[in-house]
């Protein structure tokens, strides 16, 4: 066989790859799009279902719930935020199914078995996450805001004989600042959440340790309040929240990665193959070899 034999034979996988992948990608967009025109066709209840947070607050303080169009365009470009985030909501789980089919041929069956939990943990703990801040974060940081609307309300002045009622402040937030906010703690949260599945498929790929993720301890709390700080409002209160609930995933994660270990270790004792620190010591520092099983 020639050189450039075994060229066209080894490009010959490569392209079916490529083919293969091309097929997974255009059937993910396709169900993406789908999934747009979907939540296109319904996002006026979907965008009321995301103002209760705001609507909730308002009907505390005693005021209707309305938001405005500060612009010719802003109700399209609402829409249309509205359907892309519930259409890659809608469509994640096919576009997760084509991501495994695309690379379930490359993986032994233990692989298989080790990466499928995680594709089906990680859409999971983002509706978590999501949930967590529509529920809990967002009504919390709405009235933190709103709070300041009150300034100038009920107070009196007297000028001369005359009385001087204070400022009346009512809120009439943009509909589409709104949406964006909104937007914004979902997939914060919704990231955040999947901390742990993330450092525990890196700790079954052996890239981090427990004991290393123990030992930067003190740096991921400095990460994780800048992060506090970067994807929440200047408001004291979303971001404790944040950082009580990140830096609980961040000690969830460490007990996790520390049962992959003990698991490893368990599945190598049983196979002969593990050898302890202080064997590992007794021999002077070379390499030790696997036993046979």
């Amino acid at each position: 066989m020639t050189k450039q034999d075994e060229l066209d034979d080894s490009s010959a996988p490569l392209i079916e790859h490529l083919a293969e992948l091309r097929t997974r990608l255009i059937h993910s967009v396709a169900a993406f799009l789908v999934g747009m025109v979907i939540c296109f066709t319904v996002a006026t209840p979907i965008f009321n279902f995301l103002t209760a947070p705001l609507c909730q607050v308002l009907a505390e303080g005693g005021q209707d719930c309305a938001l405005i169009f500060i612009s010719p365009q802003e109700g399209f470009f609402v829409a249309i935020k509205i359907s892309f985030l519930g259409g890659f909501m809608l469509s994640f789980p096919y576009i997760a199914y084509q991501m495994w089919r695309f690379v379930a041929p490359g993986l032994y069956k233990s692989e298989k078995g080790a990466f499928l939990p995680f594709l089906v943990a990680s859409p999971f703990m983002f509706i978590l996450g999501a949930s967590f801040a529509f529920y809990v974060v967002t009504p919390l940081a709405y009235d933190f805001f709103l709070g300041f609307q009150q300034f100038g309300q009920g107070g009196e002045a007297v000028v001369g004989e005359e009385v001087n009622q204070g400022l009346s402040v009512v809120f009439q937030g943009s509909a589409q600042e709104y949406l964006n906010l909104t937007i914004k703690f979902i997939v914060a949260f919704g990231l955040c959440f999947q901390l742990p599945v993330l450092l525990t498929l890196m700790g079954k790929a052996e890239l981090v340790s427990a004991a290393g993720l123990g030992a930067v301890r003190k740096y991921a709390v400095v990460g994780i309040l800048v992060l506090a700080a970067l994807v929440t409002p200047p408001d004291v209160i979303t971001q404790v929240i944040l950082f009580v609930v990140v830096y609980g995933l961040y000690e969830i994660s460490i007990f996790l990665v520390r049962r992959v270990e003990r698991k490893r270790e368990a599945d190598l004792r049983a196979q002969g193959l593990w050898v302890d620190d202080d064997e590992f010591d007794d021999l002077d520092g070379e390499e030790p070899e696997a036993k046979d099983t």
